[in-house]
């Protein structure tokens, strides 16, 4: 049976895991939810009710960076997976805690008005965009000369901050960080998962 991938063209939870898939030539059916009409089959299967979900023959992979992983197990042309483990594990646990958190913080400003979008933009540049930055002055990627699946995992959330307030992101000291998000955003990989689907119905 083909893999079948639970997904939602936005989340960028899903856009890592479909480039990562898509990467490792991996075939599958693409089930595209609607988030406030998720389908009996997805809860099913996963009760938490996020995507991405991806059903192997094996197994139910729930977790974004685990389907990643898996896809990047069964090929691997480029050598994503050469990394030091440690230090990716550092900018993954920065970018899915507590920067994603900034994230939801600066992109629903109405559901957190104690918070000025201003301040929650200098903790945002404190904590990953100045980092960014100064690894991106040493390679053209993340943790090298190549790209490795950290940038991949990493480029949908800083997409999302970006397109928060376009003006105040192009006003940023980062030509690095822009220069790298603009290649991922013109990359094939990139535009070849953002196709649109009709929402899937059971």
């Amino acid at each position: 049976m083909m893999p079948i991938l639970y997904s939602y063209r936005r989340c960028p939870y899903a856009m890592r895991a479909r480039m990562a898939l898509k990467y490792a030539g991996i075939e599958y059916e693409h089930r595209e939810i609607a988030l406030r009409d998720k389908p009996k089959s997805m809860l099913e299967v996963s009760p938490k009710g996020t995507v991405p979900v991806l059903c192997t023959n094996e197994k139910i992979i729930d977790q974004s960076l685990d389907i990643m992983h898996w896809a990047l197990e069964k090929f691997d042309p480029d050598g994503w997976k050469s990394v030091d483990v440690g230090l990716a594990k550092e900018w993954i646990d920065k970018n899915d805690g507590p920067f994603k958190k900034l994230l939801d913080q600066y992109k629903y400003p109405n559901r957190h008005p104690e918070l000025k979008p201003a301040v929650i933009l200098g903790s945002a540049t404190a904590l990953m965009l100045r980092p960014l930055e100064e690894a991106l002055n040493s390679n053209q990627y993340l943790l090298s000369k190549q790209m490795t699946w950290v940038d991949v995992a990493i480029f949908p959330f800083i997409r999302q901050f970006s397109m928060v307030n376009p003006q105040g992101f192009d006003s940023l000291p980062f030509p690095k960080t822009k220069k790298w998000l603009e290649h991922h955003l013109k990359s094939e990989l990139f535009n070849s998962v953002m196709e649109k689907h009709p929402t899937w119905v059971e």
